[in-house]
């Protein structure tokens, strides 16, 4: 219904951020890897291609291809760094190892004009973008004449203007490089014409033709975590099939505070979504008794999740779907290239599955969309802020910000320090500015004096990290009065801490969660 981009993924840690600017312009495109993207060209019949950027070497042996029929589908296609590399050694031309290896800033000397550059960039202009290679074209192929240059890439940009074939050393999809975005848009729309009419509004209405169609007049179950994911496939699938739908909430005792009764006010009484509210705390707390390992507790936390939630639902009976908050980041997780990391990151019940004896289809409406995408489409359909704005927040939840044993007078602790530090963010208007912040416990005390009196009490961690695209992340740089402020609320309100530190540590590319 929609024009369509394909991505054929060379395993760059950055193939996601081309498809997240691709769908900013309103237009649909899918990633899938190098081998299997012949059977997703037939599939899609896409209007344009994008072939990534990735870590091998064009010149070494038996490295990654495009599939011959891309460059036969008779559409436009962008290579972007190692997709440049592999479209020029595939239709002739030569790529060696370069003397002048290019990582990071770097600055692009525009020679010629064409289709890609249209109303960004003219012969004779310098602009900033980001590199990241170590061979480069030397010898172009039969067709294509050189656009830009760089101090190491002498084809930084290239183009076959009959064929409609292009291709960048750069990054155009990180935010590095300024006019990125737009050039991606230049290449979706001027060069493919494509209409952009991919919105979440659209994606909302045929959502729910699709979920009406798939189910029918059968019933589907759905775990409820308190998160965006589990928030808005809910009430999606409930927009389109109504009271066939039931919502199992496990509340495990490692939620923020008030947070449970929260989901309870939001899904039962402002949308009336059959919901089952199951306090399993007691439960949670006296399985990890004792354990202070962090992948322990997870694994543990998993384990409980599905055992209550099976409990509740043969309470309930006859189902016959399983509705999950799958995303696309997931998806392209599980067909990646080289893997990824999702499967130690995602051990925990969001992404851990129930056991074959539920004997459930399922369903998950979201596994097309980026974060970003879920909360516009919770925005669209009338979710409160304070769940679609929501900070990501795992599934083990407080478990793994509570360091060493977790203990309900520990995690009480945790909980007031962490709300104070979210009411001041809020306070002073920051929250929206900040991806994640928390607060963590660690499993240290030291001595301070307090009064007149000397204390031996914890010390509580403060977090908080900024992200333009969900992959890389730096520590928020709260001015020192802020900090001085929270840390004076939380010495005087929360009994137990008596020191506070801030972590200013980031997050490398590549990384998709945050804890």
């Amino acid at each position: 219904m929609h024009d369509t981009v394909l991505i054929v993924d060379f395993g760059s840690q950055v193939t996601q951020l081309i498809a997240r600017r691709v769908r900013e312009a309103g237009v649909y495109c899918e990633i899938h890897p190098f081998d299997k993207a012949g059977a997703a060209l037939a599939r899609l019949a896409p209007r344009a291609i994008i072939l990534s950027g990735g870590p091998a070497s064009v010149t070494g042996e038996d490295t990654p291809r495009a599939p011959d029929a891309v460059f036969a589908a008779g559409v436009p296609v962008l290579g972007i760094c190692y997709g440049e590399q592999t479209m020029c050694a595939q239709l002739g031309g030569v790529v060696a190892a370069a003397d002048h290896r290019e990582f990071g800033r770097a600055v692009l000397d525009v020679v010629d004009d064409c289709a890609l550059f249209a109303g960004l960039w003219q012969k004779g202009d310098r602009e900033q973008v980001w590199m990241s290679h170590g061979d480069r074209v030397v010898r172009l192929p039969p067709g294509f004449r050189v656009v830009a240059t760089s101090a190491g890439a002498p084809f930084a940009a290239i183009a076959d203007d009959a064929r409609r074939f292009y291709g960048v050393q750069f990054h155009p999809e990180v935010v590095h490089t300024p006019a990125g975005a737009a050039l991606l848009r230049n290449f979706t729309h001027r060069v493919a014409g494509c209409a952009g009419d991919w919105t979440m509004a659209a994606f909302r209405d045929e959502a729910i033709a699709s979920i009406r169609a798939r189910v029918g007049r059968k019933r589907v179950l759905c775990g409820l975590s308190g998160g965006v994911d589990s928030a808005v496939a809910a009430v999606l699938i409930h927009e389109a099939i109504g009271d066939q739908l039931l919502c199992v909430f496990v509340d495990t005792g490692l939620l923020r505070d008030g947070e449970a009764a929260e989901v309870v006010a939001v899904f039962r009484d402002h949308f009336n979504i059959p919901l089952v509210h199951r306090d399993a705390s007691a439960l949670f707390l006296a399985a990890l008794a004792g354990v202070t390992d962090p992948e322990t507790k997870r694994k543990i936390i998993g384990a409980r999740f599905i055992d209550v939630f099976d409990e509740e639902a043969h309470k309930a009976g006859g189902f016959d779907f399983l509705a999950q908050g799958t995303l696309y980041p997931d998806v392209i997780e599980s067909v990646s290239v080289a893997g990824g990391p999702s499967a130690t990151i995602k051990s925990h019940h969001n992404v851990g599955g129930l056991p074959a004896r539920m004997k459930l289809a399922l369903v998950e409406p979201l596994r097309e969309l980026f974060k970003d995408e879920v909360r516009a489409l919770g925005r669209t359909l009338g979710l409160p802020e304070t769940i679609v704005g929501r900070h990501p927040f795992p599934g083990p939840g407080l478990a793994i910000r509570v360091i060493g044993d977790v203990t309900p007078g520990r995690l009480a602790i945790l909980r007031k320090a962490d709300r104070i530090f979210i009411e001041e963010i809020r306070a002073a208007g920051l929250y929206d500015a900040i991806w994640q912040a928390l607060a963590v416990l660690l499993p240290v005390q030291t001595v301070g004096v307090m009064g007149d009196e000397r204390s031996y009490e914890a010390v509580c961690a403060l977090r908080a990290v900024t992200s333009t695209d969900g992959m890389t992340a730096d520590s928020f740089a709260f001015d020192h009065a802020f900090l001085a402020r929270v840390a004076t609320r939380i010495i005087n309100e929360v009994r137990g801490i008596n020191r506070v530190a801030y972590d200013v540590t980031s997050k490398p590319p590549g990384t998709i969660e945050w804890e």
